[in-house]
């Protein structure tokens, strides 16, 4: 697609080690910036648009990615960032500013929504240097590569992975990348894909994972279970000792991957882990499926899959192979539409569509690769679990959350994680919940919605300003609050009485 580049640069610039690093704005995006749409579970809870509807920038050194960040109105503004050349710890200076929180050394997603990453022109590649999401939503990354991330040796980044998703992540969508290493553990190397503490709504699509000993984890240990809803569709799996994935707890849907020369396991389903894996293609490996290195089982939903040379070890204490003949022992629901390619086509299919470069081809289902369309809209999907605001971006994605104390078995940030299904409870019948920033945020209006089946247990409320005191609006009831716009760095739902224990499933903040 033809280009027509802006005379102007971005106002907010940053001097690196090696120059000058420039954000140059665009007018428009190219193939519509991310090209597609999400699918998987990134369609879910709201949807995965990335900077759709934002400024588009070109960056070709990682201090300009920071910059483009850093030089927003706010961290939700939306931003397309084109990337182009290759990302290195050379070019790589962390920049500062009110709508970002980089750092030296890593591609830093912390703390902010709305962005797409996408690589044009000849390709991007991030050289040993990471991408880090960190308390982060509705993130794109698309068509670059990510190679040979160190957690040890130098020079290190992200702890030795490629992309690591952790605390509070939601609505990541990684498309046509690929990640790679040259080595496991011993040689500084950590996972390819990485999810812990509370990364839900992800799906990695079309990309190719190779050449590591750790293809990637969904869960940091045995009791971080807190990470769920992840797709895995139409990725190359090649020359991997294990953790492709490995799953605790949660729910995954893997289907129409390509999996060659695992050498040790493949998807690792354990402490309640529950995977719907369907037209699979395993090929010259180890197995594949089932329970590994633990006595805390896992469970999955087996139809359709090949399995081609593969070789399954025996049943022990802490050894639960799902072959050689794979049976379902759960049954898992998926509640998106999506359509599979057969198990057969599979490696033709994923050859000709995975990782960049390749046209950001996809498939329908026909075994037939294709170009994407800009204007396809996204997947039938159930309805978002949070009703549409009424306009604006929901300044609580991406917030801190805190409060006066809270009932077993909720969570201050479930305020905040875009899902009506989880919420907070104080430990009494009154009780604070509170929305915080690390700086300065203008907010006119709050929305405070209850899960549904618990209308009516807020009584009588307050909305207070935490910076200076001030009672901002006063009422009974959840709903829609206006009130004066006020720049603020944290702001309290006070309830002062409820009918029982009230429960607070989002609260909403906007700018207007």
């Amino acid at each position: 697609m033809k280009r027509h580049v802006a005379l102007r640069l971005q106002a907010a610039l940053a001097t690196a080690a090696v120059g000058i690093a420039v954000a140059v704005a665009l007018p428009t995006p190219q193939a519509s910036a991310a090209a597609g749409s999400a699918t998987g579970y990134a369609t879910q809870n709201g949807g995965t648009t990335g900077g759709a509807g934002g400024q588009t920038v070109r960056a070709s050194t990682g201090t300009a990615i920071h910059t483009a960040l850093c030089g927003r109105p706010s961290s939700s503004t939306p931003i397309t960032i084109e990337v182009t050349g290759t990302i290195n710890h050379g070019n790589t200076a962390k920049v500062s500013g009110s709508s970002c929180n980089t750092a030296a050394g890593v591609i830093e997603l912390k703390q902010i929504s709305n962005v797409t990453i996408i690589g044009v022109g000849s390709g991007a590649v991030f050289d040993q240097l990471g991408i880090h999401i960190r308390d982060s939503s509705n993130i794109i990354i698309q068509n670059v590569t990510v190679r040979n991330v160190k957690k040890s040796g130098s020079p290190i980044s992200n702890g030795g992975d490629a992309i690591g998703m952790e605390s509070t992540v939601r609505n990541v969508w990684v498309d046509h990348v690929t990640l790679e290493a040259s080595g496991g553990e011993s040689e500084g190397y950590d996972g390819l894909f990485d999810m812990k503490d509370n990364t839900q709504y992800v799906t990695l699509s079309y990309s190719i994972l190779r050449n590591s000993g750790r293809g990637g984890l969904v869960g940091s240990s045995e009791t971080d279970l807190s990470n769920s809803f992840i797709t895995y569709h139409h990725n190359l799996y090649e020359n991997i000792d294990s953790r492709a994935p490995l799953l605790r707890g949660g729910t995954a849907h893997i289907y129409n991957n390509h999996y060659v020369s695992l050498r040790e396991s493949g998807i690792n389903s354990r402490a309640g882990a529950k995977a719907k894996v369907e037209n699979n293609y395993f090929r010259n490996s180890k197995d594949v499926l089932g329970t590994f290195y633990t006595d805390q089982r896992g469970y999955w939903q087996v139809s359709g899959n090949i399995f081609d040379n593969v070789t399954w070890s025996s049943t022990g204490s802490d050894n639960y192979p799902a072959g050689p003949n794979p049976t379902s022992n759960t049954t898992v629901t998926i509640p998106y539409a999506y359509s599979l390619d057969g198990a057969s086509c599979v490696p033709d299919v994923v050859r000709q569509t995975a990782g960049p470069n390749t046209g950001l081809r996809v498939s329908n289902g026909s075994c037939s690769p294709q170009s994407p369309s800009p204007t396809t809209p996204p997947p039938t999907s159930a309805p978002p679990t949070t009703p549409p605001p009424g306009g604006g971006t929901n300044l609580s994605l991406g917030a801190g959350a805190d409060g006066s104390s809270k009932a077993s078995g909720t969570s201050y940030g479930n305020v905040r994680d875009g899902n009506i299904g989880t919420y907070w409870s104080p430990a009494g019948a009154t009780g604070t919940i509170s929305i915080k920033w690390g700086s300065p945020t203008r907010v006119s209006r709050v929305v405070i919605r209850e899960p549904s089946g618990t209308q009516g247990s807020i009584g009588a409320w307050q909305l207070i300003n935490n910076d200076n005191g001030a009672v901002l609006a006063a009422g009974s009831g959840a709903g829609s609050i206006t009130f004066s716009s006020t720049a603020l760095s944290k702001i309290n739902f006070k309830i002062n009485s409820s009918g029982g224990t009230p429960r607070v499933g989002e609260f909403e903040t906007y700018a207007s």
